[in-house]
């Protein structure tokens, strides 16, 4: 591995686990409050899942943070996280269009978190654009040492 793959490994590995954490945060959130999703899921999608919906949920959020932490099954699950985050800035696209919309005391941004949310969706795009650079993952190493069947990269 020359330098220049080292230093794109590395870049990519700390832009992975700041995904994979910010991801793990909002699915352990579901974990710990699960009546505070079935209040978000109910205002923004109009549907009540039951806390076993929302168990299941975040148990699948945690499992593809799990395996995109470890870096395997890289197109389907950095793939995944990105289209799960996708989704979530799908249902948020008012807030894009008044970025600098202050709160009633005119003194802070109600906006900002579309703001970091169209940056973590730029960071999941690269991240997948660029997973055959990770090479500090375990499908990284598969693919460099050709070991395992193509579909575990």
């Amino acid at each position: 591995m020359t330098p220049t793959d080292r230093q794109d490994a590395l870049a990519l590995f700390i832009l992975r686990i700041g995904l994979i954490w910010f991801i793990f945060l909002w699915a352990a959130h579901k974990v710990i409050l699960p009546g505070q999703y079935r209040n978000l899921a109910r205002n923004f999608d109009g549907f009540d899942p039951s806390n076993t919906e929302v168990y299941i949920a975040a148990g699948l959020q945690i499992a593809l943070c799990v395996l995109a932490l470890i870096g395997i099954f890289r197109f389907f699950s950095y793939g995944a996280l990105l289209i799960m985050h996708a989704f979530t800035v799908s249902r948020r696209w008012e807030g894009f269009l008044d970025p600098f919309a202050i709160n009633e005391a005119g003194n802070f941004p109600i906006h900002r978190n579309q703001v970091i949310d169209l940056a973590v969706l730029g960071a999941f795009i690269a991240l997948l654009l660029l997973r055959h650079r990770d090479h500090f993952s375990l499908g990284g190493w598969l693919e460099r040492h050709g070991d395992g069947p193509r579909w575990w990269h």
